[in-house]
């Protein structure tokens, strides 16, 4: 079990982050905490697909004059990120400005207050 924990701590910190993403999206009543939660979830996923695509004796994808090399490492899972990265900061410009006219019509951004607000109206 050591040993697993040893080699595998990238894998350790996944777990932490999606849980911490998870619960601070579930639990927090307010819509900012709930985007920051969902970014933490986010980069646990991302740590995740790069974690797994690392290799101990990997090379560089580029094949030199003379051929040869050995394992590669595969660069798609990078490119994926670097994708997902880009959608996840869209996400959350979109989710911040959804939050700020949430403010400016209801005057709140906790989600008990404006379920409140709504039900009076």
């Amino acid at each position: 079990m050591i040993d697993l924990i040893a080699t595998k701590h990238t894998y350790l910190v996944v777990v932490a982050l999606l849980a911490i993403g998870a619960y601070v999206m579930i639990e927090s009543d307010n819509f900012v905490k709930k985007i920051i939660g969902l970014n933490v979830f986010q980069t646990g996923i991302f740590v995740f697909f790069i974690s797994a695509a690392f290799r101990t004796d990997g090379a560089s994808p580029v094949v030199q004059s003379g051929g040869g090399g050995g394992p590669f490492v595969s660069p798609l899972p990078h490119v994926l990120i670097l994708t997902a990265i880009v959608v996840g900061v869209s996400l959350t410009a979109v989710a911040l400005g959804l939050v700020v006219r949430i403010y400016e019509s209801y005057g709140t951004i906790n989600e008990d207050t404006l379920e409140e607000v709504l039900a009076n109206d």
